[in-house]
């Protein structure tokens, strides 16, 4: 058993018994880790407190890291940095629920990855900070393929198509994962920027969603076992 200190985003939360929660974190220093937090649902005085552990919240903690697979512990837990707009909003909520549930999806390893790590902290606090949000989720997947090693080639942007089982642009148009006409092109709005320029990109409630689909769709056929999300419907009645 190791003790170790480290930054944490949590993924997911899930009641075990009456009292306790088991709380998978992507931490900083190490990468996944399950926990079980005993009595944190029924202890009033206790350190922990199971506000702490809602869906992208971003912790400090010492914990107990076990080295045999079994659940870890945390021995202390602060909230660092608060948030101060996303707790108060339906929208940012939503889109926190969404991506959370992708995160805990696709994300398993047991191992260090800081740029991975900083990246998600980063785009959480700029989703925390600023109005113009509608396009965040897309963004946000789109960019986080990056770091999944399946971002878009974006050379030859000049091309008809983009092929989304090869991730390229193409000419060859007919094949039927290769994405044409407005479809291709809302997709493309995307590519190359960063949060502080989503505002330069505006789509309709219909584009959104359309989007969103292929986003969906291009990790699907880039991720094994990867599912629609179930909090998806949610998000589309959001932004309806």
């Amino acid at each position: 058993m190791t003790v170790i200190s480290t930054k944490a985003i949590v993924f997911s939360a899930i009641k075990y018994s009456d009292s306790s929660l088991i709380v998978k974190c992507f931490t900083e220093e190490d990468g996944v880790k399950t926990y079980m937090v005993r009595g944190v649902l029924k202890s009033k005085k206790g350190k922990l407190k199971a506000a702490y552990f809602q869906p992208l919240t971003l912790l400090q903690l010492t914990a107990n890291h076990n080295t045999k697979g079994t659940l870890n512990s945390i021995k202390e837990a602060q909230v660092s940095p608060m948030y101060e707009t996303i707790h108060m909003s339906v929208v940012k909520q939503t889109i926190v629920l969404f991506i959370s549930e992708i995160l805990s999806s696709i994300i398993q390893e047991e191992e260090k990855n800081e740029i991975l790590y900083n990246y998600i902290e980063t785009a959480l606090i700029w989703l925390d900070t600023h109005d113009s949000i509608s396009n965040f989720h897309l963004l946000f997947l789109l960019n986080l393929s990056r770091f999944l090693g399946f971002y878009p080639d974006t050379t030859n942007t000049e091309s008809s198509g983009f092929n989304l089982l090869e991730g390229s642009f193409t000419n060859s148009v007919y094949d039927k994962t290769t994405i044409t006409g407005k479809d291709f092109v809302l997709f493309k709005r995307l590519l190359g920027i960063n949060f502080d320029a989503i505002h330069t990109i505006s789509f309709n409630k219909k584009e959104r969603q359309s989007v969103l689909k292929l986003i969906i769709r291009y990790f699907e056929l880039h991720l094994d076992g990867f599912k629609k999300p179930k909090s998806l419907d949610v998000l589309e009645s959001v932004f309806s």
